[in-house]
């Protein structure tokens, strides 16, 4: 029988203790690094070991650190994924801007840029539910401000990766888990802070590839997974306003996937997995960019493995993209099928035939069940745990009608 091979998207809930030693931790004069205490490093991993244990016992068989190394102070923070990395890079400074309020920018045909977030199709669209006081769909507290990019960059988290890297290994050599992987930063998800030293987006784009690519062939050299997050590569089509074409948009996106491609170079595809998204956070999310339409390019990028949203109300019919969309030889998909976008817990049965259908397209040796995006940070912690459990439950269901299937065959 075929095993379905659970996993998530990176982040999890921490722990009380965890969050409040964070929110404790004090900044260095620099405003984004916050300082590390040997108390801090025991705790954390501690926290990291019990976390491994548990995602066991729910039935995840690759493993992460639940990002619990990136920085998180609030119980509510979608931004934890993309901030961790401003404390290991070299070159950036808090001025003031980000792209929460900088100015609105317009694109045109031939010329598309990113505007600023509050001025995302999405946002403007219910500009009424996204500010409304006694219900606000953004709820959620950075650890640490967003800098601009104001220097040369160079990556400066040797020490920092490393402390992830022990932490995990740690773990799985305690449990006896098989794999694991931790998250790291695309370089064209990190690119979206403003600029002023480089002076175009490819040049900036690429001073980012270079950084990262110390900091994925760490986690690779490690043994591990390096599960590199770019939701740049969907959720910047809601940023560019006024819609352009989709032509446009894949020539605007090209330079992001040359780039990951150059940061990943000669790196093992197998220990390699992509993560795009539509953005994390609770909203309507009706002006994001359908997925056959990146698709392909998406599967350009060099990597092993590709995770993608598949649970949600707004993307899960996408399924039927791979019946016309192949999966290169020797790949394998991480779909989504549980979602961190609802407080209702799917269930197990529902999960298996989500996975069936992504199994019975592309083969069931060639799917990894795992949730949509990151738990962490979105939903109450007891909820995650739930839905992690239903994902084990709903994956071993799976191998079971799959496995029946192929005996009556």
């Amino acid at each position: 029988m075929t095993r379905i091979d659970v996993t998530h998207a990176g982040s999890l809930p921490r722990t009380p203790e965890l969050l409040a030693a964070n929110a404790a931790r004090t900044l260095a004069d620099d405003g984004l690094t916050l300082e590390r205490t040997p108390e801090f490093e025991a705790l954390l991993a501690d926290a990291v070991g019990d976390l491994v244990r548990r995602q066991q016992e729910l039935g995840v068989t690759i493993v992460g650190d639940g990002e619990y190394g990136k920085a998180m102070s609030s119980a509510l923070d979608y931004g934890a994924w993309w901030s961790y990395v401003f404390q290991r890079v070299e070159g950036l400074e808090v001025t003031g801007e980000d792209i929460f309020s900088e100015p609105p920018v317009r694109s045109a045909p031939g010329d598309v840029r990113l505007t600023s977030f509050p001025d995302r199709r999405d946002w403007v669209r219910f500009k009424d539910a996204y500010l409304d006081p006694d219900d606000p769909l953004l709820k959620s507290t950075p650890a640490t401000a967003f800098p601009a990019t104001t220097g040369a960059l160079r990556y400066t988290g040797h020490e920092a990766i490393a402390t992830d890297i022990a932490n995990l290994r740690s773990g799985l050599a305690a449990t006896g888990a098989e794999q694991g992987f931790l998250t790291a930063l695309s370089p064209g998800s990190a690119a979206r802070i403003a600029d002023r030293h480089y002076g175009s987006d490819e040049e900036h784009i690429w001073a980012w590839a270079d950084v990262l690519r110390e900091e994925y062939r760490a986690i690779v050299d490690a043994g591990l997974i390096v599960q590199i997050d770019d939701p740049s590569l969907a959720e910047n089509w809601d940023q560019i306003n006024p819609e352009p074409t989709i032509e446009d948009y894949l020539d605007f996106t090209r330079i992001r996937i040359d780039a990951l491609n150059h940061a990943i170079r000669g790196l093992p595809e197998e220990q390699v997995r992509l993560h795009i998204c539509w953005g994390s956070w609770h909203g309507p999310h009706t002006t994001d960019v359908p997925f056959g339409d990146i698709a392909p390019l998406v599967l350009e990028a060099n990597a092993g493995t590709y995770s993608f949203e598949a649970a949600n109300a707004r993307h899960e019919h996408e399924w039927r993209v791979w019946e016309r969309v192949e999966l290169p030889e020797g790949k394998r998909i991480a779909p989504g099928v549980v979602g961190h976008a609802t407080n209702v817990v799917e269930h197990p049965e529902l999960v298996a035939d989500r996975i069936e259908r992504f199994a019975r397209l592309v083969g069931p040796e060639r799917v990894i069940a795992s949730t949509d995006c990151g738990l962490g940070g979105r939903i109450h912690p007891d909820i995650a745990v739930a839905k992690l459990e239903s994902l084990g439950q709903g994956a071993r269901l799976a191998e079971q009608r799959l496995g029946a299937a192929v005996s009556i065959v």
